[in-house]
């Protein structure tokens, strides 16, 4: 067996042996088009010619097929297109399409169909010479040809460590096949071929795997390495991935139950033991090895030697990270030859580490520049900037220009600075700069040399600048940079507390720098005394001085040189709570116009007070944000308009879900029972979009409910921030946001009950029986729904009663309170018809077919289903259609109508998919490998339970529970007892903890006699 790890192309030879070059697979007659084209056409141009072996063997000419006749022809055309252009005789064609049984009229036949192939393709394409035949210049027109091409390219990509390229061009290479390659191609030669294609597939199967693993999705190739496994239970190298992807996906029984598989195959089939690398990986999985857990590091770039130049300030010795800019800023200077580059380090706010790595790049760029390397200090972000012509002044005078020499006016200084410069090589590093106007006379004018500047301001007006943003530390370069300050023996007995330290400091250099001094300078204080006392966020910059050094007063500078329109925007936008703003939420806050807000706030990112997260998107540091936050308590005037700004805020998230909901369910008159909002929200053309706005928002949503629900909220905010809950319940359905929802539902329902304001306590827990019954909590959830019911036919609402009518029916169903579930779900159908929602009657009538499914009554539990979906498709709901279709294929799946059933799970998979909801696909996996166990397929039962644990499901720990216990049974089928008897032990485990009844039928498979 082929051990290697990357693909591997055979050489070509001889007809038996021609090179498995790759290439793009056409789906169905259209060509694989974006490669080469092969001569002729006539004069007028060259027309597109295409050609296909990773699949049947086909050839395109301007994207229409041609006829390639006869499977003998088609073994014809394969045996010449994999010979890369060059001649097979008569004899070779002839030995690759019938082998050592020819029929009589052999020769005869090859031509024939060397002359019919000639008849459709373009001139001097098939040629004839030496008594054989080629097809010249297929190169790129032949789809193999180009998955080689691509495979290297991977290859390539992977050796300089860019992984998530390497894994796009393999998959771009794997996209190509097309089923069977050569398919239904007779001869001995085509399936030769065929085998050597199959095996060199697989081959880029494994690499992209492992490159998978070493880019960190684990979970996600545990469902295809399951099925691959299944397919070629004698692999031993996907064996190997499927441990490694287990293992570190938290799943170390079974990938230890996986060697223990594959060892009994490998003796009973084949009579060997697994391959070294194997046995070693099953040791390192005993011992827990914690390399095992690593992702494969970047390779280290090479540095350059530091030297000590004319003019730099020294670099500091405890330089920490920033590995890429080194390198890139290095790069563009020591290959600056015959331009010159000016360098801007922009995104940079005050603290962030600009000159000192700037200082570091010019140390190591020393060599490079033996002519003198110049420095200054421009004093951009202070009140009193430093003239250009008093710097060219200096400049000339440490070029060796005598004073008496050096000009008087700035035109004259900069000319002869630019002649002094000519035919020398100089680096001049141009520091703390005010704006582009205050840089371009500074700029040399030679070739050879190269000037390096960093300023606060983006200096996107400076010609010819190649601009870099420099952004905060990484968690890592942080702690590292404070370790390096306080000492390894201090940090590494306070780990965690050093962590908290250097988030508190958001990962600014500057501030790190400044804490780590202060601790070093006080011996008697702890990393944990220093870590409480950056908790407090209202005390925080204070704290963050040391010396001359400070925080504030480096932000400061910036903010004293904004105008009054900037400055407001800054304090007001510094408010929120969310991780970052868009424009359009931006604008709401500040009551303003979108044009008007997106110059003022573009400003503020040309100062470096906030960054530019993404096109119309904007985000504050966090140590900007306290200064921000500050600034308004002191500024803002009158000290109601910040409370106005936030309302404003909340008005427009919850306007906008509440569109968002009426789009993604025409009917449902839930929209009709909010809050009122004084500030329009966004207003969407289709669902797609109003989807993507909902999930790209999550965090600012649900970032503006807690702080809406805080401190004592008055009536009228905390009602709209429920709503807002309420109206975006698709993101703890969808899996994405669930911790971040229920932290939100929480601190929205203790608020509330402190108000005691019963309409909004009422909501605020619906939106928490929905989480908990999404995280499988059902007593909880059950708890939840029980009070909301309660309160709400208290205070009159009836959306809540309805609602928590079907969750309580759900909840009785999975807890086997068969007669209360249908009591429940008859009730929600019952409520909801009362008030025209009739989404909510077709999700109850859904609900109730399980009930009846339960019960018995399987016809009528399809009929409830069906008149579910027929009521979401006169809606025009479209992501509940699914859940309705998942409803209908659960009830032919327990009538044994498997193919029926997979039908329509097939639906729904393909619709939550598109509507991102990620544990609801889970589930659908889930009742696919349901259906498919109970139809006897049990390798398509693994690889989909896989995908529902990789996925997770609605229902928490009961509901992987149960997809544990599928797996255990469809392996078991596999012949894999080892991997299923430990799957079956974690769904014990996990019944266990949950008390749940399902416990014993588990332990029941796992005594000798159920094997």
């Amino acid at each position: 067996m082929d051990r290697d790890y990357g693909p591997r192309v055979p050489e070509q030879r001889v007809p038996r042996q021609a090179q498995v070059p790759g290439g793009r697979a056409p789906v169905g007659d259209r060509p694989p088009g974006g490669h080469g084209t092969v001569p002729g056409g006539g004069p007028a141009g060259r027309a597109a010619l295409r050609f296909g072996v990773l699949g049947p063997v086909r050839a395109w000419r301007d994207g229409e097929p041609l006829p390639s006749g006869s499977p003998q022809q088609r073994a014809l055309l394969a045996a010449l297109l994999l010979r890369d252009g060059r001649t097979a005789t008569a004899a070779e064609l002839i030995d690759a399409i019938w082998g050592d049984e020819p029929p009589s009229q052999a020769l005869a036949a090859v031509r024939t169909y060397a002359s019919r192939l000639r008849k459709v393709l373009p001139p001097d394409v098939l040629v004839s010479e030496s008594g054989g035949y080629a097809i010249r210049g297929a190169g790129d027109a032949l789809d193999l040809n180009v998955a080689q091409e691509l495979a290297a390219e991977a290859e390539k990509a992977r050796v300089a460590g860019d992984r998530a390229q390497a894994v796009a061009l393999i998959d771009k290479a794997l996209g190509l096949w097309d089923g069977e390659p050569l398919a239904s191609v007779p001869g001995p030669y085509a399936e030769t071929q065929r085998a050597r294609l199959e095996e060199w597939r697989l081959q880029l199967v494994e690499t992209r795997l492992d490159l998978d693993l070493e880019c960190g999705h684990h979970a996600e190739a545990v469902s295809e390495l399951t099925a691959l496994t299944a397919a070629h239970p004698l692999r031993e190298r996907l064996r190997e991935l499927l441990m490694l992807a287990l293992y570190r996906s938290g799943r170390q029984a079974e990938a230890l139950a996986v060697y223990a598989d594959t060892r009994r195959l490998l003796a009973d089939e084949l009579g060997v033991d697994p391959r070294p690398e194997l046995a070693r990986l099953q040791q390192r999985i005993l011992r827990a090895d914690s390399e095992l857990d690593r992702p494969v590091e970047e390779a280290a770039p090479g540095t350059a030697a530091v030297a000590r130049p004319a003019q730099l300030p020294a670099t500091v010795p405890d330089f920490t990270g920033r590995v890429p800019f080194v390198r890139e800023l290095g790069d563009l200077l020591v290959t600056s030859e015959g331009s010159v580059m000016a360098v801007s380090a922009l995104a940079g706010i005050g603290g962030v580490g600009k000159t000192t790595l700037a200082v570091h790049v010019a140390h190591q760029a020393r060599p490079h520049f033996p002519d003198g390397q110049l420095y200054v200090d421009l004093m951009g972000a202070g009140s009193r900037a430093a003239e250009p012509e008093t710097v060219l002044g200096s400049f000339l005078r440490a070029l060796g220009t005598p004073d008496a020499q050096v000009p008087g006016t700035l035109e004259e200084r900069a000319a002869l600075y630019r002649s002094t410069l000519a035919g020398r090589r100089v680096l001049v590093l141009l520091d703390n700069a005010r704006d582009a106007a205050q840089v371009r006379p500074l700029l040399p004018g030679s070739e050879g040399c190269a000037a390096l500047v960093t300023s606060r301001i983006r200096m996107v007006d400076l010609a010819g600048a190649h601009l870099v943003d420099l952004d905060v530390m990484s968690p890592d370069e942080a702690l590292q940079l404070f370790t390096r300050i306080v000492g390894a023996e201090r940090v590494r007995a306070e780990r965690e507390a050093a962590l908290d330290v250097v988030a508190a400091c958001g990962f600014l250099p500057l501030a790190i720098r400044i804490a780590a001094s202060r601790l070093a300078a006080r011996r008697t204080w702890t990393v944990s005394v220093l870590a409480a006392k950056l908790a407090d966020e209202r005390r925080r910059l204070d704290e963050l001085q040391a010396g001359d050094l400070a925080v504030k007063a480096t932000f400061e500078l910036g903010y004293t040189h904004l105008e009054p329109a900037q400055a407001r925007a800054f304090r007001l936008l510094g408010l929120a709570d969310g991780p970052d703003i868009s424009l359009a939420a931006a604008a709401a806050a500040l009551d303003l116009p979108l044009q008007e807000t997106e110059d003022l706030i573009e400003t503020l990112v040309d100062t470096s007070l906030v960054e530019s997260a993404a096109p119309g998107r904007y985000r504050y540091h966090d140590l900007v944000r306290l200064y921000a936050r500050a600034c308004a308590e002191r500024d803002e005037q009158p000290p109601a308009e910040r409370e106005a700004a936030m309302s404003r805020l909340l008005d427009f998230y919850l306007a906008t879900a509440a569109r968002v909901y009426a789009i993604e369910r025409p009917g449902d008159r839930l929209v009709d029972h909010l809050e009122p909002t004084t500030y329009e929200g966004l207003s969407f053309t289709d669902r797609h979009t109003a989807q993507d706005w909902l999930y790209r928002e999550a965090n600012c949503v649900l970032a503006c409910v807690r702080q809406a629900t805080a401190g004592g909220a008055p009536a009228s905010r905390l009602r709209r921030a429920v709503d807002l809950l309420w109206a975006a319940k698709d993101l703890t359905e969808s899996g994405a946001n669930s911790k971040q929802y229920e932290s939100a539902a929480l601190a929205a329902r203790e608020a509330a009950h402190a108000a005691g304001d019963a309409r909004t306590e009422a909501r605020a827990r619906t939106t928490l029986s929905n989480v908990h019954l999404v995280a499988g909590r059902y007593d909880q959830a059950d708890r939840e729904a029980r009070g909301a019911r309660e309160l709400a036919l208290a205070a009159g609402d009836p959306a809540p009663v309805y609602w928590a009518d079907n969750d309580r029916g759900i909840i009785a169903i999975v807890q086997g309170r068969h007669q209360d579930a249908e009591e429940h779900l008859v009730r929600a159908t019952e409520g909801s018809r009362e008030v025209g929602n009739l989404s909510s009657v077709a999700t109850a009538l859904c609900n109730l077919s399980r009930v009846h499914l339960l019960t018995g009554r399987p016809t009528s539990a399809i009929d409830l289903a069906r008149q579910g979906i027929e009521l979401y498709d006169r809606l025009g709901l479209t992501l509940r259609l699914a859940n309705g279709r998942y409803a209908l294929g659960v009830a032919l799946t327990h009538a044994d109508r498997h193919a029926e059933a997979l039908e329509e799970f097939a639906e729904a998979l393909r619709i939550f998919a598109k509507n991102r909801q990620r544990l609801w696909e889970g589930a659908t996996h889930f009742r696919i490998a349901e259906a498919q166990l109970r139809s006897r397929r049990p390798a398509h039962a693994a690889q989909h339970a896989e995908q529902a644990l990789a996925l997770g499901c609605i229902g928490g720990d009961q509901m992987r529970g149960h997809t544990l216990t599928l797996l255990g049974k469809a392996l078991r089928a596999l012949g894999q007892s080892d991997r299923s008897r430990a799957c079956l032990v974690e769904a014990l485990s996990l019944y266990e903890e949950l008390g749940a009844q399902e416990a014993a039928g588990v332990r029941a498979l796992l005594t000798p006699s159920a094997a």
